[in-house]
């Protein structure tokens, strides 16, 4: 006999239930401030399958309602990112824009002295850290959401970079692919410290030399040669989360809105995959199987604890290494 699936209001009354225990956060443009209340959910729902476009609204609406929990994600790994700056570095680039500014003045033995003050955190920096090559000195962190919530939509986007690609269109490439994004995004510009201090040491014998428009070159040239390193999360994969605790939540009380929750979160994490987040990683495929393997016991109407755990454990590990990238 087969399984019958909660209607797509009561889940979305379960998803708004879910994200209100959440910590309220800063919402995007496109989540609505007030949610519209689920419907109630009929006492015998009839038996109903879902097509495509109904886990795309599922999906959407699940989007929608974990933007706080998005939000707190986003300034929780902005408190980690700030924790990594180093100050000695932050104050070698800050005395190397100064000198900037002192040559522009015609002032050159002040940025004489800029250049030795950021030599000397240069040299605390490299006496502190003689194996680290690279020094955190600046972070952003982004919450960019561009890519089209249809599938079919990003389909065509692909089709569009792989033609643009393919005919060496660049530019267009780029563009296409600023569309594909759902992501929480931590960049860091980080000093290197192989190459930053043989520019001080260039720039400041230039600068006796009264060379001070090509010693302002190299200094400015060093600051622009920042290494970027960015950290992304896939935002499908945080509505995946979400659905899969509120289908653990679920389980005993509503089995069949449990059951939909994982259709959720399994369409959620093929649109991870769909975006380009790792797609050849094995474990997409691994976790497609572990939600199987708990639907077949939810059904069976076993004990699915186990099968929960399984499930939130390789999922927590694949979020934590597709998390931990780091894409320079």
């Amino acid at each position: 006999m087969k399984e019958k699936r909660a209607p797509l209001d009561a889940v979305i009354g379960i998803l708004i239930t879910l994200c209100m225990l959440l910590a309220v956060g800063c919402r995007q443009s496109s989540a609505p401030e007030n949610p519209p209340p689920a419907n109630p959910t009929p006492a015998n729902p009839p038996s109903q399958t879902h097509t495509g476009a109904d886990l795309d609204s599922m999906r959407q609406s699940a989007e929608h309602q974990v933007r706080p929990d998005i939000e707190n994600e986003r300034k929780a790994d902005e408190q980690q990112a700030q924790q990594s700056l180093d100050k000695d570095a932050i104050a070698a680039i800050d005395q190397t824009h100064k000198a900037i500014d002192d040559i522009a003045a015609n002032k050159t033995d002040d940025a004489v002295h800029d250049i030795e003050q950021a030599t000397g955190k240069i040299n605390i920096l490299l006496a502190r850290n003689p194996s680290t090559a690279l020094i955190p000195v600046y972070l952003e962190v982004a919450v960019i959401d561009t890519a089209p919530l249809d599938s079919k939509a990003v389909e065509e986007l692909v089709k569009g970079v792989s033609k643009a690609l393919g005919d060496k269109d660049f530019p267009v490439a780029r563009v296409l692919l600023a569309d594909l994004m759902s992501e929480l995004r931590v960049r860091t510009y980080n000093l290197p410290l192989a190459t930053y201090p043989a520019a001080l040491t260039q720039a400041a014998r230039l600068l006796d030399q009264k060379a001070t428009s090509q010693a302002s070159n190299v200094l400015l040239t060093a600051l622009n040669t920042l290494v970027v390193i960015d950290r992304v999360t896939p935002l499908p994969l945080l509505v995946a989360r979400a659905a899969i605790d509120a289908a653990q939540a679920q389980q005993q009380k509503d089995k069949n809105a449990a059951l939909t929750l994982l259709e959720v979160a399994r369409a959620s994490i093929q649109r991870s995959k769909e975006l380009g987040y790792a797609p050849k990683d094995p474990e997409y495929a691994a976790l497609n199987d572990d939600i199987s393997n708990l639907e077949k016991q939810l059904k069976g109407g076993g004990d699915v604890s186990a099968f929960f755990s399984k499930l939130k454990e390789r999922f927590a590990g694949f979020l934590k290494r597709q998390s931990n990238q780091q894409r320079h």
